[in-house]
């Protein structure tokens, strides 16, 4: 197959040891599920000769453009604090696409089959689990957060053999790579100063060009990585994101969410939720996701020891300082985000206190993360155990005369309080639904959380599971 995409692959000019060649196991008959346009669109994919047949075949492996040459990459990890050699055990990038904006970006297959880094699986990937990335990526991106994209997914007619026999598909990613820690840690467990060098200056020529003339690359290189990810977290604590998996191999240098397995939204406000089903002790839980990074943060500093000082000392010295940054990046950002879900612009610290309180009456009271912030949007006070308490009525009128200094404080709050978001229940039944051959409820739900500002058609995506089920997730592998 010839296609008329601007593409080439800068990850096969690194040693061959940082990769492996592999093909896609052959499916049968595979079938388009669900394609998205938009995204197609702003990476200049050329449509107009390809029938979804056609594209069935060229995103389930089958049939490749003549000029790429899939890979698939190893790395490392840090998973709940075990150390792993890891790899890409169930995926391959086909190839690097070139933007109309000039932007270079990863083009992944996931569930394409087995690789080297199987480990014994086999490399497979179920409907469900797909299409869960697909829209809450999707999600993510209408909310203003950096993440992975998801460009299709194709389902194999073949089943996929987990506790029971599930309908197998592949999902097509987009990233602008998917260099993980995890990726600088295998490179630094095989001390080799040569080939550390010459991945770090990958790295930045890719990401962080402006670099290149820094006298100290390595250290900018971990003073960006600290920044993007202090800011990310920032912005998953304000929508009450739960990623679940906050593995180091699962941590993009790019600052780019990746990797929608046990993830999922808050309902009422506990911030020590875990929704794994494999996190027995919360260690990613809501409110632990920035202590998470951290430590995720510190282990990519060790990572760079070597180039951010020849005395080991005075690079450790390095690397403490510049991790200090994490704790008042974050926090800025964390109360710039909340500040502006109260509709107070130019958020100043004695501001902080309203915020805390209000998070701690939620808390309290068990109340909806989303939906609080929009009722204080709308002003619209539903009879709840929250809105009816003295607690709340202080903080409100607090709250209210703090924004009269603001100009048009609701308008902003409708700008940054999203109204619907993948409420787990409303998900997973939209996803047995969709495995049973009726995507009516998926799609549906897709159409609300890309504009996730926007009241849904269906308010049904605006109500909260039931509050006496615990929700669990699974990894989906």
């Amino acid at each position: 197959m010839k296609l008329a995409w601007s593409t080439s692959n800068t990850y096969r000019s690194l040693p061959s040891e940082l990769y492996s060649l592999v093909q896609a196991d052959v499916i049968d008959k595979p079938s388009l599920v669900v394609f998205n346009h938009a995204l197609a669109n702003e990476l200049g994919i050329d449509l107009s000769s390809i029938t979804n047949k056609d594209l069935a075949q060229l995103l389930s492996g089958n049939q490749l453009d003549e000029s790429w040459t899939p890979l698939a990459q190893v790395y490392a990890g840090h998973q709940f604090g075990g150390f792993s050699v890891l790899g890409d055990g169930r995926a391959m990038l086909l190839t690097e696409l070139i933007t109309p904006l000039g932007d270079r970006v990863d083009l992944q297959l996931k569930g394409s089959g087995r690789t080297p880094y199987s480990r014994g699986g086999d490399g497979k990937a179920a409907l469900g689990p797909m299409l869960r990335e697909y829209l809450i990526s999707e999600a993510m991106h209408a909310l203003g957060i950096p993440t992975s994209r998801s460009l299709a997914v194709v389902k194999t007619n073949e089943p996929i053999l987990r506790e029971v026999p599930l309908p197998g598909a592949i999902l097509t990613r987009v990233a602008q790579s998917h260099i993980r820690v995890g990726t600088f840690q295998w490179i630094a467990q095989k001390g080799d100063p040569l080939l550390q060098k010459q991945f770090v200056d990958y790295v930045i020529d890719r990401h962080f060009p402006a670099l290149k003339s820094n006298e100290r690359p390595a250290k900018q290189l971990l003073n960006e990585v600290i920044r993007r990810q202090a800011k990310l977290i920032a912005k998953w604590q304000s929508v009450g994101f739960v990623h679940g998996v906050m593995n180091t191999d699962n941590m993009l240098v790019s600052g780019e969410t990746i990797d929608y397995g046990p993830c999922a939204f808050l309902d009422s406000y506990q911030p020590k939720t875990a929704f794994s089903s494999i996190d027995h002790h919360g260690r990613y839980a809501y409110h632990n996701q920035p202590n998470a990074a951290l430590w995720n943060l510190t282990r990519f500093a060790e990572t760079l020891l070597s180039l951010l000082d020849s005395n080991p000392d005075s690079a450790a010295q390095v690397a403490q300082e510049e991790l200090a940054l994490f704790a008042p990046t974050y926090f800025k950002e964390y109360y710039r985000l909340f500040g502006l879900k109260l509709g107070i612009t130019a958020i100043e610290e004695t501001d902080h206190p309203l915020i805390d309180r209000l998070l701690e009456l939620m808390e309290l009271h068990l109340a909806d993360f989303t939906n609080t912030f929009v009722a204080l949007t709308t002003q619209q006070y539903l009879v709840s155990e929250l809105f009816e308490s003295s607690e709340f009525k202080e903080w409100n009128s607090l709250w209210l005369q703090r924004i009269s200094k603001e100009d048009k404080p609701f308008e902003l709050m409708k700008q940054t309080n999203p109204q619907v978001i993948p409420r787990n229940h409303r998900l997973d039944q939209a996803l047995v639904m969709a495995q049973a051959e009726d995507d009516s409820l998926f799609q549906s739900l897709l159409t609300a959380v890309q504009s996730p500002y926007s009241a849904p058609s269906n308010h049904e995506f605006t109500k909260p599971g039931p509050a006496n089920e615990k929700f669990v997730t699974y990894c989906g592998t």
